[in-house]
Parts: C-alpha cells; sequence; structure tokens
C-alpha cells in the first residue's frame, strides 16, 4: 500500500516520528492522508496511531467493500438512464484537486478546454501539476451505448496530458486566477503559495532525481504549513489562504502577474529557468497585504465575497465560520463560533447572491448560511442544515448554472446536487430522500477528494476520488453531465416526454 506521509516540518517533529512504529518500519501502517483530518499535535498523532481512529483510516472490511460494490454495480447500470454525458478516466496516482481551465476552442459536437489536476505520488517519482487537455462532448450528442460502455480501469480518449509540471512538494489545492486563466496557485506541503504560469512554464519529464519547476512567483507570510484553505478572488487577481497556522492571509498579485502574463520577455527574465531546472535563480515572492487572526485551530477553506475584493469568509478546524472585511481592519467581522458540531473543512461564498454562504464538515451535514442573520456576539443559526451524507463532507460549491443549486462531496464516495429551493417543495414521492437532494453521483468508489462545476459548459463537472484505499491503486477522474430531463422545469420536461409518448404509440400500432 502506497505510504502519502507527512513531511517533518523540524527536527524535533522528526525526532518524535521516528520514535513511532509508524515511521520506524513497524507493525503499523501508516494512513492514507485524509484531507481535513491531519493530526493537530505530535501528543493527538500518537494517540491517533494507538486509538480507534487509526482503525477508522484503515482498509474497509469485505462487508464494506461489498457495500461499495454493489452501490457501484447498480449506479452503473443506471448511467444511461441518468447520464448526458459520462468519461471515466484511471489515474495512476490520487489527485487531491482538480479545476477547470479556460476554454481553447468550440466544434460541432465538442468543445476542447484546459484541465489542471495533480498526481500525489509514493516518492518513487516526483509529484506534479498536470495540465491537460479535455474535449468535452456537448450536450445531447453521446450516444447511450458509448455512456454506457466505459471502462472504468482505462485512460479515457477525451482527457489527455498536454504539460507536466514537477511540483516542489505535493499539491493538495489548485485554484486558477478568474482575470488570467492560465495563471494558477497550489498549496503544498508547506507555508507557501506557489504561482504558476502554466503557459510559460516548460514541459518537464517526471523521472526519480529530477529537480523540480520553478514557481513564478511565490507567496510568503504563513508562519506554519497551508495545505488546503486556497482561494482566488473574482473580482481582482488576489489570493486569499489559511493554514496550521490558524491565520488568513491575503496577497494582492496584480503587478506580478501583469509581467508573467502578458510579457513572454519578462517571463523568462525573472525565473531564468532551463527546461530541466539547471539554473539557479530564485523565483521572485511577494510579501501579504494583511494577515488576519481570530481562528483557534488550523483554517481548512476559506472563500471570496463574488462582489468585493475586501470581504472573505473562512472555516476551520475549531467549527468557527468567520467574516472579514479587510477594509474594517485584521479582526473578524462575525464569527460564528459553533457553525458545526465538528470540524469544518470547505466553505463557498453563493456567485448569484452574495448573502448566501455555504459550509461543509466532518459532522457529515452541509449548512446554508444568510450572512444578515449572522450577528456580531457569534450568534449564527443555519437557514437549512443539509442532511444526504454519511461521512464527512470534504468539498461544497455552488452552481454557476442555477443560483440555488450546489454539490457537495463526501467521504462516502458521493457526490450529491441539491437544489435549495426544492427543500419546500418536497413531493410524497421522493419522501425517502432528504429534501432538496436531486441528483447522486455515485461513480466513485472511495472518497471524492474534489469537484468543480464547468462554468463554460452548463451543468458539466469534473470529480476526482482518491481510490487507494478500495482498489489499491491510484485515483479515478470524472467527468459527466446529468440528463436535463433532471434539471429541467417538470412542466417542461412532462410536455417533451408526451410528444416522445405519441410517437413511441404511433410506432406500437403500425403493424
Amino acid at each position: 500500500k502506497r505510504k502519502r506521509e507527512r513531511k517533518m516540518e523540524s527536527d524535533e517533529a522528526a525526532a518524535a516520528a521516528a520514535a513511532s512504529p509508524q515511521a520506524s518500519g513497524g507493525t503499523v501502517t501508516p494512513a492514507p492522508k485524509k484531507r481535513g483530518r491531519k493530526p493537530k499535535s505530535k501528543d493527538e498523532s500518537q494517540e491517533q496511531i494507538s486509538g480507534g481512529k487509526m482503525k477508522e483510516s484503515g482498509k474497509k472490511t469485505k462487508q464494506e467493500e461489498q457495500s461499495v460494490d454493489e452501490k457501484y454495480s447498480q449506479w452503473k447500470g443506471l448511467v444511461p438512464i441518468l447520464y448526458d454525458w459520462l468519461a471515466n478516466h484511471n489515474l495512476v496516482w490520487p489527485s487531491l484537486s482538480c479545476r477547470w481551465g479556460p476554454q481553447l476552442d468550440q466544434a460541432t459536437y465538442k468543445n476542447r478546454q484546459r484541465l489542471y489536476l495533480s498526481e500525489q505520488t509514493d516518492g518513487s517519482v516526483p509529484n506534479t501539476l498536470v495540465i491537460a487537455n479535455c474535449e468535452v462532448v456537448k450536450p445531447r450528442v453521446a450516444a447511450a451505448e458509448h455512456i454506457s460502455q466505459f471502462n472504468e480501469e482505462a485512460r479515457s480518449p477525451f482527457v489527455k496530458k498536454y504539460k507536466t509540471i514537477i511540483h516542489p512538494g505535493e499539491v493538495n489545492r489548485i485554484r486558477e486566477l478568474p482575470q488570467n486563466s492560465k495563471i494558477v496557485a497550489t498549496h503544498t506541503d508547506s507555508p507557501d503559495v506557489l504561482i504558476w504560469d502554466v503557459d510559460t512554464q516548460p514541459n518537464r519529464h517526471a523521472v526519480l532525481g529530477a529537480a523540480s519547476s520553478r514557481p513564478d512567483l511565490i507567496l510568503t507570510g504563513h508562519q506554519d504549513n497551508a495545505e488546503f484553505a486556497l482561494a482566488m478572488c473574482p473580482t481582482e487577481p488576489f489570493v486569499l489562504s489559511g493554514g496550521k497556522d490558524k491565520m488568513v492571509v491575503l496577497w494582492s498579485i496584480q503587478d506580478h502577474i501583469t509581467t508573467v502574463g502578458t510579457d513572454s520577455k519578462s517571463s523568462g527574465s525573472i525565473i531564468k529557468q532551463t527546461g530541466e531546472g539547471g539554473d539557479k535563480t530564485e523565483s521572485p515572492s511577494v510579501g501579504p497585504r494583511g494577515v488576519y487572526q481570530g481562528h483557534d485551530d488550523t483554517v481548512e477553506d476559506v472563500a471570496f465575497s463574488p462582489t468585493s475584493a475586501q470581504e472573505f469568509c473562512s472555516v476551520g478546524d475549531d467549527s468557527c465560520l468567520i467574516l472579514w472585511d479587510a477594509r474594517t481592519g485584521t479582526s473578524p467581522v462575525t464569527k460564528v463560533e459553533k457553525a458545526h458540531d465538528a470540524d469544518l473543512h470547505c466553505v463557498d461564498w453563493n456567485p448569484h447572491d452574495d448573502n448566501l454562504i455555504l459550509t461543509g464538515s466532518a459532522d457529515n451535514t452541509v449548512r446554508l448560511y444568510d450572512r444578515r442573520s449572522l450577528t456580531s456576539n457569534g450568534v449564527g443559526t443555519p437557514i437549512y442544515k443539509f442532511e444526504g451524507h454519511k461521512a464527512a463532507v470534504l468539498c461544497v460549491q455552488w452552481s454557476p448554472d442555477k443560483a440555488s443549486v450546489f454539490g457537495s462531496s463526501a467521504e462516502d464516495g458521493l457526490l450529491n446536487i441539491w437544489d435549495y429551493d426544492r427543500v419546500s417543495k418536497k413531493s410524497d414521492r421522493a419522501a425517502k430522500n432528504p429534501a432538496g437532494l436531486f441528483f447522486q453521483h455515485a461513480g466513485h468508489r472511495d472518497k471524492v477528494v474534489d469537484f468543480h462545476w464547468n462554468a463554460a459548459d452548463p451543468w458539466t463537472i469534473v470529480s476526482v476520488s482518491d481510490d487507494c484505499e478500495t482498489t489499491g491503486g491510484g485515483g479515478t477522474l470524472q467527468i459527466w453531465r446529468m440528463s436535463d430531463l433532471i434539471y429541467r422545469p417538470e412542466e417542461e420536461v412532462l410536455t417533451e416526454l408526451e410528444k416522445f409518448k405519441s410517437h413511441v404509440m404511433t410506432c406500437a400500432s403500425k403493424p
């Protein structure tokens, strides 16, 4: 089983780890890295190794594996009915993040688009940031037999690797800059945020011993590792990050992005790197515009307001949701002390309505908050609590296509699609389903660590799962679009189906 152990952050930590059976090659098998469930201290780390959490993170029981396989088989049989398009891409290594890049060109039946993902290796080859080209089939083009006859062990012909960047450390989170989508930021197992111009970065061959690619810019300011909390501002070229130092850090990269992104000559003069990383010139760095303190534990996710570069929010392992405003200083504007009953893993701010904020947690729920109902003394009651997952929620994201729709992925292997507008319209025939849940993507057989709605191609999603625990292999990347009969207005769908009904009756009556 692959080992993806945390790198030691100090000599003291290394010595403490060496004394444990996990690090010294004893009989205890190290647990795969859990997004949002990292040890908070050496003492707690030892407690996890000796206690029940270690068992929880280990291999699934035969009964659990059977349940996963049965659920997957049932889902696979329904694929031609549920999906307008589905592409399954088996990954050699797990990926902890996936993001859509810019659309490259459009054709009659499919569009070509950039796709960013990571490769989380076991150390036998370097960790990489992968830039791929993806052919996105247009709605109502893919045939049912094509959708159903995918091979889960094969690589999809729709996804082709375009460029590889050798990443200095693991790639935990990828975010693209809305103002210039060829610029991406990555979080790794260090305090720094790395900025990459994916167009000018040389394509590298990831072999053992190869030097790391050099970032176009390094954002400094964290005092401890910042691994998952990362966001790009939709209105300004600002970057937001959170980390184990309990801090939220804000940068402006306007000047550097203008230079790196528009002037190819300056790009070379700044980095001076060769294809194999032979030049020793350091990458430029920039310090923070602001450092915000208010969390009592690791900050797990951050999000910008869709309308203001000065307003943002953060969530963390202290179970808090905090709203910030850079114009009023570095203290919290609003702090919801107990937003969930456990660690918070993810947060997203509604791009259509800047009053609505989603949070996801290790308590298996997604909660919807209206910031107008949050008070400065820490009182906050969610508008609604969405209960449909059976394990920790790892990622939440609002749909760019409809203001009330969002997705949530979790360690239960499911990616749920919800519509808040349907909560009050729940019908008797759907009584067995959680309110608001109208689609469940069950194509992954292990925890779905990340997903991203495609803003250029409505209702299309890319999702990745870490399949090491169930398959002993890497990960799975899937690109999919549910049938439009599922999300379109009911009256409209019934009218369309009525036409097909008369057509079927006519055909049936012919001799």
